[in-house]
């Protein structure tokens, strides 16, 4: 008989395998260093253990064929305590044999003492497995932003990922852009590019700081929202230092951004790599400060080289992002579920500070290499 059960050190290895195979679809078998990363990241890393697990699905022959990630996120709503469990990976082989194993595990999982569950990268089966238990997709935390700077070299990053031979390129591209972003006027705005001299920021500035300056920028910067992380001591420290292991995105930067008066409006965290697509981390900004903080970030990562920009969307940066030449697209999904109502409501209405740091796509397990 099929039974579930907590994640247990001895089941990494077939956990890792099965990662490879079915949310890599990859054929090579599970490196170590996938090994030792779950191990880390699953049962080792700040707000690991206690009566908050993640959960294996073991078949009828003894074998682990199911898996849900559990990653703990402490929150706060108008000052009350919480505990969010974060659902990093949901997957299950041999779905033919036992099709309820995915949603027998993702009720165990939405059945645990955590006061919110969600997850920011539901596929469509996935989505439709949350709304049967009662969980809502949430739109409009939903969206993956781009924004194109160097068109040659953006289209050309896009083909790389498929056809290697494509970088051969990458010197004619560059050469390309600087033609055409030169050619446009100062501050223009196209859907296909940004002038020379970047977007426009006025006379707010922009400074490099480190991971430590910028995580004590995160708090004063959430603190209009009314459902927010409340990370445990260490914690957004570990999650910023995970995030800096994606060598083939390039450093993860971080840069505060000041008013024309010297007072800190936002922040924002990317990886960057010239010639290839920046992925952003984190933007943070005070209410009415959106737009000028996103237009530090477009003239930020212009300066180094990079050819475009992708992130997980705020609502709260919805409406600055609209008149910025940016494109949105879904590629997965922001489910969640709470037996509060209020604190679903909270999610519902945007009032919830969610997706970035206060998600999953943080981790290796998300862009990160293994060898």
């Amino acid at each position: 008989m099929s039974v579930i059960r907590a994640l247990e050190g001895a089941d990494l290895p077939a956990v890792a395998g099965m990662f490879q195979r079915v949310l890599r679809k990859e054929r090579t078998e599970a490196p170590a260093a996938l090994i030792d990363y779950m191990r880390r990241f699953y049962l080792e890393a700040p707000g690991c253990g206690g009566d908050l697990r993640s959960l294996v699905h073991v078949n009828d022959a003894g074998r682990v064929s199911g898996f849900v990630g559990v990653h703990i996120l402490p929150m706060q709503f108008n000052g009350r305590q919480l505990r969010a469990a974060i659902c990093s990976s949901l997957m299950v082989e041999d779905h033919e044999r036992d099709p309820m194993a995915g949603a027998r595990l993702l009720k165990a999982y939405l059945d645990g003492p955590q006061d919110i569950s969600f997850s920011e990268t539901a596929n469509d089966i996935s989505a439709r497995l949350w709304t049967r238990l009662r969980g809502v997709v949430l739109p409009q935390y939903s969206l993956d932003w781009v924004r194109v700077m160097r068109p040659s070299s953006f289209v050309l990053s896009l083909s790389a990922s498929r056809i290697k031979l494509a970088r051969m390129f990458n010197p004619f591209a560059h050469a390309l852009d600087r033609f055409y972003c030169r050619r446009m006027k100062s501050s223009e705005r196209r859907w296909s590019g940004v002038a020379a001299d970047g977007a426009g920021h006025g006379a707010f500035r922009t400074s490099e700081i480190d991971s430590d300056t910028f995580a004590k920028l995160v708090e004063p910067l959430t603190a209009q929202f009314a459902l927010r992380p409340a990370w445990a001591e260490g914690q957004l420290h570990h999650i910023l230092a995970d995030a800096a292991q994606k060598p083939d995105l390039g450093e993860l930067v971080y840069v505060s951004v000041a008013s024309p008066v010297g007072s800190n409006v936002g922040a924002f965290a990317y990886h960057a790599r010239a010639g290839e697509i920046g992925r952003v981390l984190q933007i943070l900004a005070l209410p009415g400060q959106a737009g000028s903080v996103i237009d530090c970030l477009i003239d930020h990562a212009a300066a180094r080289g990079v050819s475009g920009l992708r992130g997980r969307i705020q609502p709260a940066l919805l409406e600055a992002m609209l008149g910025r030449r940016i494109a949105f697209l879904t590629v997965a999904s922001t489910v969640a579920h709470s037996r509060d109502s209020e604190l679903l409501d909270a999610m519902k209405n945007s009032q919830a500070f969610l997706n970035g740091l206060a998600g999953e796509q943080w981790s290796r397990l998300t862009g990160g290499g293994f060898t």
